[in-house]
This record gives C-alpha cells, structure tokens and sequence, in this order.
C-alpha cells in the first residue's frame, strides 16, 4: 500500500464520519422521522465504523486492514439505506458512503 492510499483512505474514512453524523442530526429534524429510522441507526454505525477504521489506521495497528473491511461493509450498507430516500443529507451520505467503502477496499486488498 502506498503513502497515497493510505492518506487517501484515511481521509475518506474521516470525511465519511463527519457527513455520516451530520445525516442522522438531520434526520432527527425531519418530519417523517419515523421513516428514517434505519437511516439514523445505519449512519450511527457507520460513522463509528469510519472513526474506528481512522483510528487503526492513524496508529498503524496491525489489525487496520480488518478495520477497513469492516468500514467498507457499513459503508456499503448505509449507502444503500441512505439512496432510499430524496433528502439532499441523505443523497450526500451516500455518495460519501460509496466513495469511502471503494478507498478502504482498495487498502484492504
């Protein structure tokens, strides 16, 4: 693994998080709350599965390729809740999502 796609892993990862918060804050305030639920849960585990993966990888642990798989597998599955739905929060995560499950692939392989 390079210098790069670790950088580039990293940063996605931290991204993820952050937009992955940011979604199920938004959600909270939506009225058709009820209907979000799995997207809040989803994006809740994601954005711990993000900063976890970061971690690991921050301290070069010798486990941050497990990390990455399991971070690319939340990934993939808030993407998939987070496309069902029209918000603009929601529509962000996911491309956020895709893009982070795609870059901790590519270290994890």
């Amino acid at each position: 693994m390079s210098h790069q796609e670790f950088q580039i892993c990293l940063e996605a990862c931290i991204t993820c998080a952050r937009e992955c918060e940011q979604c199920a804050t938004a959600c909270l305030s939506e009225p058709d709350v009820q209907n979000l639920a799995a997207c809040i849960r989803l994006d809740r585990d994601c954005a711990d599965a993000c900063w976890l993966a970061a971690g690991f990888m921050s301290r070069l642990s010798e486990f941050d390729t497990e990390a990455c798989r399991l971070c690319a597998l939340v990934c993939n599955a808030c993407n998939s809740e987070c496309e069902k739905h029209s918000h603009d929060h929601c529509q962000r995560c996911a491309e956020v999502c895709r893009r982070c499950a795609e870059a901790c692939l590519r270290l994890a392989s």
